[in-house]
């Protein structure tokens, strides 16, 4: 059976992290994805609107994180993946703000993931196709930004992982960065090859598949090993909702939008021995906060149905 974890986005009070650890813990899961990202969100980047979180010192930060590390501990929950801010880089921004996401965000970032013990930080690939003319001068630009945090991730032991995501052009979603599974399992590869070590690998988040209608199974078949992280959850196909997955359907027959059974197909092929990782904080306000708890526990349920190790033993979805 497969470990299952969440974000911890609107579940852990910087003021009270044990409290929320310990929901976790009661409510069926063993392992969290610290959401780093809340402490410098995505629409203040866009906007140039920084805050000071990422400037205090080193020790500053262990100080303000270790409540968190020590509730996560007493309550039996591992930190088992973290997500950096994103973007890591905006287009037409001055070189002030992208040399910040860079020189101080993703580095501190890294550290605060070595002092959590956690093997894994996501981070967003830069999307430049539109502007460099092809994703493979896009990819160029990543791999240079990954390439400042890669030797300091290889003396930590924290693999960072890229992510398939989507893009938008003229109103219409399309296929963003680490989209072409073949491309990125390659790219993987030189990029360990080169460290000797396991310095990259890949999350792969379900509702952004969805969007960009990649075939799940063989996206999945394809990254094998190379799949380190999930991001689970759920859309309309049209939006990035971030919603209990089963919950759109394509007809009122109510097949569900999102291929849930290439997913668990794709996981079953590979082998993954991973966490079954929700990244589904939107759900927690969409119902009312006295739910919480029952929704957690829901949640909790829903990754034992996706565990492909329950399928296999008589399941299925």
């Amino acid at each position: 059976m497969l470990r299952i974890g969440v974000q911890t986005e609107d579940i852990i009070d910087d003021q009270e992290p044990e409290e929320g650890f310990r929901l976790l813990k009661h409510t069926g899961f063993s392992c969290a994805d610290f959401s780093l990202n809340g402490y410098l969100t995505n629409k203040a980047v866009y906007r140039s609107k920084l805050n000071s979180f990422f400037d205090r010192s080193d020790q500053e930060l262990e100080k303000f994180f270790t409540p968190h590390k020590r509730g996560a501990q007493a309550a039996g929950i591992a930190i088992h993946q973290m997500h950096m801010p994103y973007p890591n880089y905006v287009p037409g921004a001055g070189r002030e703000l992208n040399d910040y996401l860079q020189n101080v965000v993703a580095q501190k970032s890294l550290q605060i993931c070595a002092f959590f013990d956690c093997p894994y930080l996501v981070v967003h690939g830069f999307k430049l196709a539109r502007y460099l003319g092809s994703e493979e001068r896009e990819w160029e630009q990543t791999e240079h930004f990954l390439d400042s945090l890669a030797p300091a991730a290889k003396e930590a032991g924290i693999t960072l992982c890229v992510e398939n995501l989507y893009t938008g052009i003229g109103g219409h979603i399309v296929e963003g960065p680490c989209c072409d599974a073949e491309k990125a399992a390659q790219r993987i590869d030189r990029m360990n090859e080169r460290y000797q070590a396991e310095v990259l690998g890949f999350c792969f988040d379900t509702g952004h598949a969805n969007l960009a209608g990649l075939d799940f199974e063989r996206f999945l078949t394809v990254l094998g090993g190379r799949l380190k992280v999930l991001h689970i959850h759920d859309n309309d196909g049209v939006s990035d909702l971030h919603q209990l997955p089963f919950t759109f359907t394509k007809t009122r027959e109510n097949r569900p939008s999102t291929d849930w059974e290439g997913f668990v197909r794709g996981l079953r092929n590979i082998e993954f021995g991973g966490v079954l990782s929700f990244e589904t904080a939107p759900v927690l306000t969409a119902f009312p906060r006295r739910m919480k708890r029952e929704v957690l526990s829901f949640l909790a349920s829903t990754g034992r149905c996706l565990d492909p190790t329950e399928q296999e033993s008589g399941g299925g979805l």
